[in-house]
């Protein structure tokens, strides 16, 4: 069992006999451009959907088909990436964890495609992946919370709630008393991976996030605060909601709102 939540390319390059790639990449990139030897094309536009589950997610029969075609077993060890630091990738393996996959088991690759592209041996061909018959579980602890949870969380003074958008949607308009974490902040633009751990601890303390905090994430549908969920994972933080409905949801339901 793998219990590292970001991997380096080198480390997935010692184990691809051992774990499941997943390539959330569009499929002329996957197929044009090379991918990871053995990995399987899922793209994000496949797991994403107004008409699914709660927010954005696709639904548990589509979840279910997308990792069964894929070849993931219910308890492998999946290592997921794309092309944009990340981001991508990060909301494949939320929806995952969110679908009962082990989270232990859910590994983002450091450094997204180009990482392992500049050491690595690339390939434009694909193999059959193993026929499985996937499952969705229900997870033994799930980070999901809802409109009602979040409009009480405002006026809780050990709670801080994270806005994971841009400085300009920030701006224009965010949930009363939210903090504003640009996802991206916690990313180097030179490697494309995550910034030194010690960094990263210093910019999520700055804005008041801290180990011992309840954090709740949004952004507009739930994709930004993947990366920035997957990131506090790799710090050990255990107190995360990830708000789904996310802003979408909120301004919909009436949600008060300021700006900067």
């Amino acid at each position: 069992m793998y219990e590292q939540v970001v991997v380096s390319a080198d480390w997935l390059a010692g184990r691809l006999d051992e774990v499941r790639v997943i390539d959330v990449r569009d499929a002329w990139e996957f197929d044009g451009i090379g991918h990871v030897p053995g990995a399987a094309n899922v793209p994000f536009a496949a797991f994403r959907s107004e008409a699914g589950d709660e927010g954005m997610l696709p639904g548990r029969e589509t979840w279910e088909a997308l990792l069964s075609n894929a070849g993931v077993g219910p308890d492998d060890d999946v290592v997921a990436y794309d092309d944009t630091h990340g981001v991508f990738a990060a909301r494949f393996l939320v929806t995952a964890e969110l679908y009962g996959h082990p989270p232990e088991r859910l590994h983002l690759l450091d450094g997204d495609f180009s990482a392992w592209n500049r050491e690595h041996e690339t390939t434009s061909e694909s193999s059959p992946p193993p026929e499985t018959d996937y499952a969705v579980r229900d997870p033994e602890r799930s980070p999901l919370v809802d409109y009602e949870t979040v409009l009480d969380a405002l006026d809780d003074a050990d709670t801080v709630v994270v806005d994971t958008r841009d400085p300009g949607e920030y701006a224009e308009g965010h949930l009363p008393g939210a903090v504003n974490l640009d996802w991206r902040e916690l990313v180097d633009d030179e490697t494309r991976g995550l910034k030194p751990e010690s960094e990263r601890s210093d910019i999520l303390a700055d804005v008041g996030v801290t180990p011992d905090t309840r954090v709740i994430l949004y952004c507009n549908t739930a994709r930004r605060i993947s990366h920035t969920y997957v990131v506090l994972r790799s710090l050990g933080y255990e107190n995360v909601g990830f708000y789904e409905g996310s802003l979408t949801e909120w301004t919909e339901r009436g949600g008060p709102v300021e700006t900067a």
